[in-house]
């Protein structure tokens, strides 16, 4: 089978340039690499089709084609999209129905033959894919990766604030895009059923996508998958150094008495939604988990991160970091508490490794956590997870089928209950080899890429065989003849936000 990716958005090289280093290389641009050369692997023709860039600040995206080394199924096709240099990707909407669009269709003209079938990710991608089906008949699935509905919502508009609020992020064009993609992809990829039911339900969507109804056998539910070649129990490169590392933290933060307990060990990145401090307060409110186990707080960037929390940049870093000392100095609690820096996958990952060595876990206590990847990945080391059972973790963490428990989920509202699930984790050795070995075994066999470039295959090769019918909204003129007379109006994008 021939697939090709539709990603306008970021860029990809055989070097991942500028990964997590700009907000269009994030954890998208991740999962469509790791997806396409699974299935590449899998003996399947694979192509990710970009933007191509011609730009002296971005020199890595200028040849249209290009490739990973040892995968000779996969391509990389940059088409030009707009003007040659780089755009951020709330600036994409005019041109992929105009240059891009077209561009696609006349490389596959040259090279001998369209695709089989698209996949598409984010509104961008889904929006290309709606006018792809159109123009050429092939079909298409749609990985949303995050909805603009939902970050909308982040931003709390009113009528009056949403015109400054849309001319930043462009949401009139976002938020119609996909529509279009959600109502005419053959199938809807969502990572689980809660996003399915909860985020496709948004009155945003209402009249393109009935998640719960008419278009509920459209979802195809295909969680992403851990890179096992980073996370897995196996010794890797980083272990020594984050070891050292870890060692030396102990020795500085900890009495001599403290230092063999296990570790809660926390890296979320610093947000008021991960609940750091809920954390805390689990550890301050609970003598018997104080005496089980140690708290680390594990951050990018910092070698002693809570105490040297005025060099971090963002305001709400430093903020969060200010209240968990205050915490820790009303309740005494620096004894039991060590940060340190984690400052790549692979140190991430020796990290899990070198904790899982001394009996400890991985918590993650955050408000909301729409799939949830990190715990997976210290599974998938041998670290046991005590996470939020609020979100994706509560599909991945527990099979409702079968009462299986490969984790342990707790509510994030209530420090009782997260030292509950911590000391039921951390209570005995046979408890904590339970949850280590079970972990693992989640993981293999449900959350790897190669599981999901099997999802992907299945749901293609199901919406090829059951012809879909065709979406019943039309294309707003805006997408393929872009001007000032053809604007999506405000109105429009009040209309669906604001309804009753």
């Amino acid at each position: 089978m021939h697939v090709a990716f539709l990603n306008p958005q970021g860029n990809f090289d055989p070097n991942d340039s500028y990964w997590t280093e700009h907000p269009d290389f994030g954890g998208q641009l991740v999962y469509v690499k790791e997806v396409a050369l699974a299935m590449a692997a899998l003996g399947h023709r694979v192509d990710i089709i970009t933007r191509q860039i011609s730009d002296d600040q971005w020199p890595e995206f200028a040849a249209p084609l290009d490739g990973y080394p040892g995968h000779p199924n996969a391509r990389i096709v940059r088409i030009p999209c707009g003007p040659p240099h780089f755009l951020p990707k709330e600036q994409l909407w005019p041109h992929l129905g105009t240059g891009w669009t077209a561009g696609i269709t006349g490389f596959y003209q040259a090279d001998g033959g369209l695709p089989d079938f698209f996949t598409t990710h984010y509104g961008d991608g889904g929006l290309a894919g709606a006018l792809l089906k159109q123009q050429t008949g092939v079909p298409f699935t749609f990985t949303g990766h995050s909805l603009g509905a939902q970050k909308l919502d982040k931003l709390h508009p009113t009528p009056n604030s949403l015109a400054k609020i849309d001319a930043r992020f462009h949401f009139k064009e976002r938020i119609f895009g996909e529509r279009l993609a959600m109502n005419h992809a053959a199938r809807i990829i969502t990572s689980t059923r809660q996003e399915q039911m909860e985020q496709y339900s948004h009155r945003a969507y209402h009249g393109a996508v009935d998640p719960a109804g008419a278009d509920h056998d459209r979802f195809a539910v295909i969680p992403p998958g851990v890179n096992r070649r980073v996370f897995s129990p196996e010794p890797g490169p980083a272990d020594a150094t984050v070891a050292a590392r870890i060692d030396t933290a102990l020795a500085r933060d900890l009495p001599p008495e403290r230092r063999a307990l296990p570790l809660v060990l926390c890296s979320s990145r610093l947000d008021q939604k991960k609940n750091h401090i809920g954390l805390v307060k689990a550890f301050a409110e609970n003598a018997d988990l104080r005496r089980t186990a140690n708290l680390a707080i594990a951050i990018r960037g910092l070698d002693n991160p809570l105490q040297q929390r005025a060099q971090l940049k963002k305001a709400e870093e430093r903020a969060i970091f200010d209240d968990i000392a205050r915490l820790l100095d009303e309740h005494n609690l620096w004894p039991a508490v060590t940060s340190f820096s984690l400052n790549s996958q692979a140190e991430l990952a020796a990290a899990y490794r070198v904790t899982a060595a001394r009996g400890s876990v991985f918590s993650l206590t955050a408000t909301y956590e729409p799939f949830g990847l990190a715990p997976l990945e210290a599974m998938s080391c041998g670290l046991p997870a005590v996470v939020t059972q609020n979100g994706g973790p509560s599909e991945s963490l527990f099979d409702a089928a079968t009462g299986k428990k490969f984790g342990v989920l707790v509510d994030p509202a209530n420090p009782a209950d997260i030292a509950r699930g911590l000391l039921e984790a951390l209570e005995s050795p046979e408890t904590w080899q339970y949850y280590q070995l079970a972990g693992i075994e989640r993981v293999i066999s449900r959350y790897t890429w190669d599981r999901t470039a099997e999802g992907y295959l299945a749901a293609i090769e199901q919406a090829a065989a059951h012809l879909a019918k065709d979406g019943t909204l039309s294309v707003p003129d805006y997408f393929t003849h872009p001007g000032p007379a053809t604007e999506i109006p405000l109105s429009a994008l009040a209309d669906l936000y604001f309804q009753a």
